[in-house]
This record gives C-alpha cells, structure tokens and sequence, in this order.
C-alpha cells in the first residue's frame, strides 16, 4: 500500500487540548475586559464633561446677571438654584471686597447633590 506524500500527524488530525481551550478563553475574557473598561472610562468622561458644561452655563448666567445690573454689587453670600437639561444645580454665589473699592472679587461655585461641580471667579467693577 502506498504511503501518502505528507503525511498527517497524529497530534494534527485530533483538535485542540482543553489547556489550549482554556488559554484562548483567557486571552479572549483580557481582551474583552480591556475593552469594557475603555469603553467605561470613555463614558465617565462625556458624562463629567457634559456635567461641567452644564455647570458652567449656571455660573455664567449668575455672572452676566450681575454685569447686567450695571451695580457694583454689595458683598455678602447668595444661594441660586439653577436647572439645566433637567439636571438640578446650586450656585453659591460670594461677593468679596478688594483693595481697590471700585472692584468686587466674585466667586461661583455651582454644586450638584451638594458635590462641587465647578468653580468661576470674576472681578466686576463699577460701570
């Protein structure tokens, strides 16, 4: 009989090993955790991006209402709140003397779930 030309070994024509099964889940379940994780660190930074735009437009519109006023305003401390895309915020507002008393140091620090979220500082003086 005659033999054939390549012949197939035996360990070839009998498939994987279970150890061989095995180490290719593990690669396979890395790769995946990797990816999930990635994935998930990508979504926590457009939710706190989007957080922090959200924030800073509550900061502005305190600051521009106080440009607005065309007032050197009075110093002392102000709570606001303030609803953004249907997210609730705080702006504590502080007013601050300098030493030149024709300006007036301005903070805003706007707070979700009590959690500072941002914080804006201005100098406004008189008009």
């Amino acid at each position: 009989m005659p033999r054939p030309s390549h012949p197939v070994s035996a360990r070839a024509s009998r498939g994987l090993s279970l150890v061989e099964v095995l180490v290719a889940l593990a690669v396979v379940s890395i790769g995946l955790i990797a990816g999930y994780r990635a994935s998930d660190a990508l979504l926590r930074n457009a939710e706190r991006q989007s957080t922090a735009a959200l924030a800073h437009l509550c900061a502005e519109n305190q600051l521009i209402a106080l440009r607005l006023a065309r007032q050197l305003p009075g110093t002392g401390e102000s709570n606001t709140a303030c609803n953004q895309a249907g997210r609730a915020f705080d702006v504590q507002m502080t007013v601050s003397g300098t030493p030149n008393p024709s300006f007036r140091r301005v903070d805003a620090l706007v707070l979700e779930s009590a959690r500072p979220v941002l914080r804006l500082s201005t100098v406004l003086g008189r008009n």
